[in-house]
């Protein structure tokens, strides 16, 4: 897990922890009221907390025509953070819809989604099996979403703009070595194809590489590693062991920490953040999931990390510690668990077990 806050917020005068709450589509609409009554019951741990309901989604789409309103970003640019459900965005083209946790990540400049991946192991003593974290670059990539469709005489011919800055890259490096240092290991690999893409990836592998030597020492205890994505996805699944930082461009780092997901059993378990320099905003990486949306079964324990995450990264490591402590007791103990982890108990049977714990 993270062993050192991006953003170091806690301080004994602050009297209010001001966060946004964007339950948008689908299960969100579920998971982020089961996280916003967490971080109430751990009282003094943190700030007492102030929520701000927000909108945005495809369902706001079909009602007002934008997914992402306006007074949602500038409400969110008052906050100290935010707490994001899922988005069903649609996956044929829709005149005028964009996806909304896209345009956020750009309009807050929250560059870093960060996405730890760790089992639970059966001995609260011994080490989890997998232990890792996948550090993906969160503003370029294909998701600029320069895309055009151009007829030609052998019919359509779609392209689309791959844009990889140096820039980006510096500082998504950056990122992933200093969450790097807060871990026992201390290794950082980079994920990239400039085997093929020689320009792209190549750009981005060369300036993450450069990192450690424009840091004056700094990085000199992180251990530095690369992998071809494709080989590394087969290693992933094969011996997950070997990974601890991973940092990549965003369609690998996308693809790669959702099946990271599956090496602990379920996507609902799986937390992150998409972090920035002056913002965090925690993120379940389930998806909007319709096939359960409003059956109350929708697994609560991802976003209760995604919680957990948000205000470890704020500097608040009591509060996270105690979440993460009861989640991982849930979980080990397997009597309160919903169906995509082989149990049968609801949305609210889980978050009432979490609290228990706490």
């Amino acid at each position: 897990m993270f062993r050192t806050p991006i953003r170091r917020m806690a301080t004994a005068a602050r009297q209010s922890l001001k966060i946004g709450l964007i339950p948008a589509d689908g299960i969100g609409k579920e998971v982020i009221p089961a996280a916003r009554r967490v971080l109430e019951a751990i009282g003094s741990d943190i700030p007492k907390p102030e929520f701000v309901p927000l909108l945005a989604g495809w369902e706001v789409f079909v009602r007002s025509g934008t997914a992402l309103p306006e007074e949602t970003v500038e409400a969110l640019r008052e906050c100290d953070g935010a707490l994001f459900g899922a988005v069903s965005s649609p996956s044929r083209r829709v005149t005028g819809y964009s996806s909304p946790i896209v345009a956020l990540r750009k309009e807050l400049d929250l560059y870093a989604n960060v996405r730890p991946v760790i089992s639970v192991a059966a001995n609260p003593e011994e080490k989890p099996a997998v232990d890792l974290v996948v550090v993906r670059e969160n503003t370029e990539c294909l998701y600029v979403k320069q895309e055009q469709l151009v007829p030609t005489e052998n019919g359509k011919e779609a392209r689309a703009t791959r844009l990889i800055t140096e820039r980006a890259s510096r500082r998504i490096g950056k990122m992933a070595f200093e969450i790097a240092l807060g871990r026992p290991r201390k290794q950082v690999t980079i994920i990239h194809k400039s085997n093929v893409l020689s320009v792209t990836d190549g750009l981005f592998r060369e300036t993450i590489r450069q990192v450690p030597a424009d840091a004056n020492g700094r990085y000199d205890s992180v251990k530095l590693e690369e992998q071809i994505v494709d080989s590394a996805v087969y290693r992933l699944f094969r011996e997950p062991q070997i990974y601890d930082v991973m940092v990549a461009p965003n369609l690998y780092g996308d693809i790669i920490s959702d099946a990271a997901a599956a090496l602990v059993g379920s996507l609902g378990l799986v937390p992150s953040v998409n972090a920035g320099d002056k913002f965090i905003m925690g993120e379940p990486v389930h998806g909007s999931a319709p096939d359960i949306e409003g059956k109350g079964i929708a697994n609560p324990i991802a976003a209760i990390r995604s919680a957990a995450l948000m205000i470890r990264h704020m500097g608040y490591t009591n509060g996270a510690d105690r979440i993460d402590r009861a989640v991982d007791q849930v979980v080990r103990e397997g009597q309160v668990l919903t169906p995509d982890l082989g149990g049968k108990s609801s949305t609210d049977d889980v978050l009432n077990a979490v609290l228990k714990k706490l």
